[in-house]
């Protein structure tokens, strides 16, 4: 009996059609320069935020100003300074800081403006109520204090 060998057809792999891909590529990267928020204050001040059991996100972060309260990173001094954008301020500078704030935002974001202060756990209240005394006078009403989540044991089970 003769064995009668079959020939199998060469099969190849099609080439893949590599014009879009820079299309693609440069998408992702317009999706990702759009979403990313890039940091724009260099934090001249060093904290640790307490922890809390109520803490929620801010929804609008476009109409949030930031407030830095902790001990200076060079190490100039042992007290607790209070940094306004990319400065080290007082708080008498609260009132200028606030009106620039509400000048770059829009009307929408004027209107729910909140003030974030992220200060260190050790801060004494005295410099956390000068501070909150300053954005009184500056009508800067919605006041909101930086935390992180704390994880209770009793609530984990």
């Amino acid at each position: 009996m003769m064995r009668r060998r079959f020939r199998r057809p060469d099969h190849s792999v099609p080439e893949l059609n590599m014009a879009s891909l820079p299309d693609l590529i440069f998408t992702v990267l317009f999706f990702f320069m759009i979403v990313t928020h890039m940091r724009d204050v260099e934090k001249r001040v060093q904290y640790q935020v307490p922890s809390g059991t109520e803490v929620e996100k801010a929804v609008h972060k476009s109409s949030v100003a930031h407030i830095y309260i902790g001990k200076p990173m060079d190490g100039s001094t042992d007290d607790y300074c209070i940094q306004l954008n990319n400065q080290i301020a007082t708080t008498r500078d609260i009132a200028r800081f606030i009106a620039e704030e509400r000048r770059r935002m829009s009307p929408e974001d004027q209107e729910r403006m909140t003030v974030s202060i992220e200060a260190d756990r050790d801060v004494p209240m005295a410099v956390i109520n000068d501070v909150k005394q300053a954005l009184r006078k500056s009508y800067a009403l919605n006041i909101s204090y930086a935390a992180t989540e704390q994880h209770n044991a009793k609530n984990s089970k």
